[in-house]
């Protein structure tokens, strides 16, 4: 394992500048968001795909900083029920495969998606009640006519474009949200499909996490390091669902933090652990979304965290 960082973190800072402190910090690796969720604020994904010289002046400036690719990042809702943004996110996520391809990327990160319901509409439907029984019924519609078709589609494109691991990061409000869906969506669409692990939303959610990297074992493709805070107060009081009304959302029962400020060195000590015993030897992928520390300041610190966590040598044969 090694540390990575999610360049959307320092989305205000220009590509060079961002590899010059990842070169400085002993980062290793860089996610680059292509469009989508994500502003794209270091590539342009069409010129990308057209512009082999482009391509092979972004190759050349990471080896300029000792840095390589641990993903392609284009989360969205590819399965958008209004046609036209439907159609332009899933179009991202489909070349966003196709240039990973071409950049010899084996992992692609994204989201499920969330259609609406059978009536139709244009807004998404996310269910996570089994009653009324109407419910039920939306979520196997969902599912069948809309999630499994359009990642089987999406298995065999990155099978043709050579991109083995499509990396799904489960997130509420989306179809995939936990480890039971994302187990759901692989088991019918293949290998091709697994996890994007990125604690932030697990933890608000109350699922173990360090439990969830023993469940999912080799699905994990990917890893985000995300922190999320709880004010245990005002979960006993109104639970963990919330509305925010005001940014940044410091009167919200959980927010998202820098490594340590929601979860201190242990915890992260015990993931990296549990994430090397079930065989993960790829990135940490810093993704900051602190809304009360300054970016560089928060990756900085989260980085400086990761690296009291890592082995600092290879492990050996015990006996």
């Amino acid at each position: 394992m090694w540390i990575g960082l999610m360049t959307d973190s320092l989305r205000h800072e220009p590509r060079v500048r961002v590899f010059e402190r990842c070169a400085r910090w002993g980062i290793r690796s860089v996610e680059l968001g292509t469009g989508n969720f994500s502003p794209a604020p270091h590539l342009s994904l069409e010129t990308l795909l057209r512009d082999a010289e482009e391509r092979r002046r972004l190759m050349q400036e990471l080896r300029e900083h000792d840095l390589v690719i641990s993903a392609l990042n284009c989360s969205g809702n590819p399965l958008h029920p209004h046609p036209e943004e439907g159609m332009r996110q899933a179009r991202v996520v489909r070349d966003t495969i196709a240039l990973a391809g071409l950049l010899e990327v084996d992992t692609v990160v994204t989201m499920s998606g969330c259609p609406g319901g059978p009536a139709g509409g244009d807004v998404p439907v996310w269910v996570v009640t089994g009653w009324p029984l109407e419910f039920l019924e939306v979520v196997e519609w969902q599912w069948r006519e809309r999630v499994i078709p359009f990642w089987q589609e999406m298995a065999d494109w990155a099978r043709q474009c050579g991109v083995r691991r499509i990396a799904v990061e489960m997130h509420p409000g989306q179809c995939v949200y936990n480890p039971a869906t994302l187990l759901r969506l692989r088991e019918a669409v293949g290998p091709v499909l697994g996890a994007n692990l990125d604690p932030s939303h697990l933890f608000w959610q109350g699922i173990d996490v360090v439990w969830t990297v023993r469940r999912l074992g080799e699905a994990i493709y990917h890893v985000h390091a995300k922190d999320t805070w709880l004010d245990e107060a005002r979960v006993r009081q109104d639970g963990v669902l919330s509305l925010p009304t005001a940014w940044p959302p410091s009167d919200g029962p959980w927010a998202f933090r820098t490594l340590g400020l929601g979860h201190d060195a242990f915890f992260w000590s015990q993931l990296v652990d549990a994430l090397h015993q079930v065989g993960y030897r790829g990135a940490l992928s810093v993704e900051h979304e602190d809304p009360f520390l300054d970016p560089v300041d928060g990756v900085a610190r989260s980085v400086e965290l990761l690296r009291s966590c890592l082995p600092r040598t290879q492990p050996r044969d015990a006996f």
